[in-house]
């Protein structure tokens, strides 16, 4: 059954965004990445090539991308970059990719030495940034011979740890502003108020990754990280997932969320893997029974998920990091903010 979704989804899909260069283009091509590296099925590789090669020049350029606008969301889809380069050896790829890099190179960053998470938001660290931008800049870095990209990028994922991490629940915030200016920042601590359960799955998925790339190097940031995966794993649902706010399961409106499920449970197949978790036998089995829903017009669909969260002023909305406010967004299904990290995980658990 995952197959035929996957495949039909992958048929299906349109870019995310009229087809400029995005995370969520690129979620699905990590996704795809995966299969194809755990099955050898032909056919992922060519719904990676058909998705993704329209959006990449002969020149290398990346349609949409604008280096200077320090988005590091738009880093991301870079792995993929990296793995068609891998696999065909074309110039174009690797080229596109020093684009990519070229933006890390010079993206402005916090005193405390972390890249800010865009320009439009100074002095600021995203746990959603540390995904969207390290592990393909290690990846570049390792292909190009960069080891001092490499220890730099570990350095600013151990300082962003310190920075977001709150000792009382051992688990890390959503946010950081190191100038306390935002709204939505604690005055005394910069940080964001709330445990929002994605934006810690794109941190479990960050260094899993990163663990998975530089393997010995990982060693300072080992203990940290299988702490916050045995964390994690103990706010798990009892015979069920994680929750939208991760810490609060009496909180009216608290549902439980499938597309950071969906990245803790490739987390946990991975840092399994790594030797730095135990694993949690089943988890990916669940995750796709309690996700994947037959549609109403035939075919399959992943459900119950956040479409979108943030902070700050958007769309004439301002968020502000609430508990409340996580659980006030729109659901959607089929976003691939949670189809890709699906198809990660039932890669790596051979389901």
């Amino acid at each position: 059954m995952l197959s035929e979704y996957f495949d039909d989804y992958a048929t299906r899909y349109r870019p995310y965004k009229g087809g400029r260069w995005c995370y969520e283009d690129g979620l699905i091509y990590r996704g795809l990445e995966l299969l194809h590296v755990e099955t050898g099925d032909p056919r992922w590789l060519a719904h990676l090539h058909r998705l993704a090669d329209p959006q990449i020049g002969a020149d290398g350029t990346l349609k949409g991308y604008d280096l200077t606008e320090y988005n590091i969301d738009n880093v991301m889809a870079g792995r993929a970059l990296m793995y068609l380069y891998g696999q065909t050896g074309e110039a174009r790829y690797l080229t596109a990719a020093d684009h990519q890099a070229r933006q890390l190179a010079t993206q402005p960053r916090t005193r405390s030495g972390v890249f800010w998470h865009k320009l439009r938001y100074p002095w600021q660290i995203w746990l959603d940034g540390l995904y969207m931008g390290h592990p393909f800049r290690i990846a570049h870095a390792q292909v190009i011979g960069d080891d001092a990209a490499v220890a730099d990028s570990l350095r600013q994922i151990g300082t962003a740890l310190d920075l977001l991490f709150d000792p009382a629940t051992g688990l890390h915030r959503h946010a950081y502003d190191e100038a306390r200016e935002q709204p939505w920042a604690d005055p005394c601590s910069g940080l964001s108020p709330a445990f929002w359960a994605r934006a810690i799955g794109w941190l479990a998925m960050a260094l899993v990754d990163v663990a998975d790339l530089v393997k010995a190097d990982f060693a300072p940031l080992q203990a940290r990280t299988t702490a916050m995966l045995e964390t994690i794993a103990a706010l798990r649902i009892r015979d069920g997932l994680w929750l939208q706010v991760i810490d609060q399961p009496g909180l009216a409106g608290n549902y439980q969320e499938t597309s950071a499920s969906a990245m803790f449970a490739y987390a946990f197949e991975r840092g399994a893997r790594l030797g730095l978790v135990s694993p949690l036998p089943g988890l990916t089995d669940l995750l796709v029974a309690q996700s994947v829903k037959p549609r109403c017009n035939g075919g399959f669909e992943m459900v119950e998920m956040c479409e979108v969260a943030g902070l700050g002023w958007y769309e004439g909305r301002f968020r502000d990091g609430s508990p409340e406010y996580y659980v006030s967004e729109a659901l959607a299904s089929d976003d691939p903010k949670g189809v890709g990290p699906l198809m990660m995980a039932t890669a790596l658990s051979g389901l």
